[in-house]
């Protein structure tokens, strides 16, 4: 999950501009003005920082594969230009370039996914050739969409329409839509998918109704709305209608904390510290115990337990900086214009020393890429990559050369 963080309040860190977790929320990604930095949230009292890069700056959109040395990167300089880098050796892997500004990039274990406002393209992981362009999809400008951490289930949603809430739900495996969901009458806002791709929870610009899917049939399980009540309270407060969400959940929701939603009361409160900024959650098990995190465009990961057996208020239980106490932030970057593109870095990368020469990207061209071609020399992802659970970074021979990838 991942989210463009820039502040539109005061108080809120100028040089933070996004944040999102990894497919399992072992790990937190940041990207900065600077460059982006790599947290391990494994533990509630520590949050390292396994890796911070400075590839290139302002930095909108960071995801990592899972506990792999891969990282995806997307820069303001060069938004039409996404860079895949293994972060451990300090190469690149390759790079490619788009018709439009990129919005959105998704990551399993099997699929790549990048979204244009009006396009999707589909990677093969393991080699980075392009699979399938869907061309001339409904306009997106927020670059909504989920692709299934399951790739086995390797499910893709996202919006069939500008005007209302119907989701297009692709088979990023096989290349051919699913199923088409006339899910909301206002236009989509949010999709996600459980975590073994066989459900699809969705919400509406208008925010009053969450709808749960079976996918890949598309079958409506639950509506949750607001000011829905439980049993134990008359009033339909918001808390309420949480827990009565939580209840029904249970059964998409992660394995690991859906024991607790069996309740028919508001099982759980949460009340976030900071008021105005724009936060990206997660819930997920830390130390054998639930936790919500919230990273904050203040600057600032906080961690909340969820108590599995008493439930009631969620107590904050520790505050990490995602900045240094000295960092200032960046001065001068707020700008009335474009900034200058930053020079190349001077030590070659692996695309600089062995993938095939480029051209600069342009608006009308797609570089590197064909329906039949993809990547034509670069490095493949091993099998361990791809293994369930986390994977050591200690990888001196990951990500060996090959000399030819083409068709």
């Amino acid at each position: 999950m991942e989210s463009q963080l820039t502040p539109d309040s005061p108080g809120g860190r100028r040089d933070l501009m996004c944040a999102s977790f990894n497919q399992d929320t072992t790990s937190l990604s940041v990207g900065t003005k600077t460059g982006y930095r790599l947290f391990s949230v494994t533990s509630v009292d520590k949050m390292d920082c396994i890796h911070e890069g400075v590839e290139c700056s302002d930095i909108y959109i960071v995801e990592r594969l899972f506990s792999s040395s891969l990282v995806v990167v997307v820069s303001l300089s060069m938004p039409r230009r996404m860079n895949v880098y293994h972060f451990k050796k300090g190469t690149e892997i390759c790079n490619y370039s788009y018709s439009n500004s990129i919005l959105s990039v998704r990551l399993n274990r099997q699929r790549l996914v990048v979204c244009l406002e009006e396009s999707v393209y589909i990677h093969n992981i393991k080699d980075m050739k392009l699979l399938k362009t869907l061309l001339n999809t409904p306009s997106n400008p927020s670059g909504l969409c989920a692709l299934s951490v399951n790739h086995g289930n390797s499910y893709l949603a996202y919006p069939g329409s500008a005007t209302n809430g119907e989701i297009i739900v692709y088979d990023a495996n096989i290349l051919s839509t699913v199923t088409l969901i006339p899910a909301h009458d206002s236009p989509l806002a949010a999709l996600s998918f459980n975590a073994s791709g066989t459900k699809l929870a969705s919400a509406s610009e208008k925010g009053t109704v969450i709808r749960v899917f079976t996918v890949p049939e598309g079958q409506k399980l639950f509506e949750f709305r607001r000011g829905m009540k439980s049993q134990q309270e008359e009033s339909p407060t918001w808390s309420a209608y949480v827990g009565k969400m939580f209840t029904a959940a249970s059964t998409y929701l992660p394995a690991q904390v859906s024991d607790m939603m069996h309740q028919d009361r508001a099982f759980a409160t949460v009340r976030l510290n900071v008021c105005g900024q724009k936060n990206v959650c997660a819930l997920t098990t830390i130390q054998k115990l639930p936790r919500l995190l919230v990273a904050s465009s203040d600057g600032h990961l906080y961690i909340y337990n969820l108590d599995p057996q008493d439930g009631g208020d969620c107590v904050l239980v520790q505050t990490h900086r995602l900045f240094e106490v000295d960092e200032e932030p960046a001065e001068g970057k707020g700008g009335e214009g474009p900034e200058e593109i930053p020079p190349q870095p001077t030590n070659q990368s692996y695309a600089a020393t062995v993938a095939l020469p480029s051209s600069p990207p342009t608006s009308t061209t797609l570089m590197g890429y064909s329906e039949d071609g993809g990547a034509q020399r670069g490095e493949v992802i091993p099998e361990h990559e791809f293994a369930e659970g986390p994977v050591c970074l200690d990888d001196e021979n990951e990500f060996p050369p090959v000399g030819n990838l083409s068709n």
